[in-house]
């Protein structure tokens, strides 16, 4: 089963909110999902990302995907750099 970090819409009509899911790849955009690891609010800005670190991690380490969009808010975050960081030193 391939794993992957993606968005999942919330929100009415012109007001979008996101939620930052861990689902099966071959699942829809807003269909079934694993965990939700965070939230993004692209109408508030960048200040408007919650993530929980520990679960982002835990499942990165496990090889979940993010998509590209997830990959660049999570960067903003710094969670990919504490990942690259975890993978360095377990070599």
């Amino acid at each position: 089963m391939a794993v992957k970090l993606r968005l999942k819409r919330m929100g009415s009509k012109q007001k979008p909110f996101y939620r930052i899911v861990v689902a099966d790849s071959r699942s829809s955009r807003d269909g079934r999902f694993i965990e939700t690891i965070g939230t993004y609010d692209p109408i508030k800005g960048s200040d408007k990302v919650t993530i929980d670190e520990e679960k982002a991690l835990t499942w990165l380490k496990n090889g979940a995907e993010p998509t590209d969009t997830v990959r660049n808010i999570l960067s903003h975050a710094g969670v990919m750099k504490k990942h690259a960081d975890s993978k360095k030193k377990t070599k």
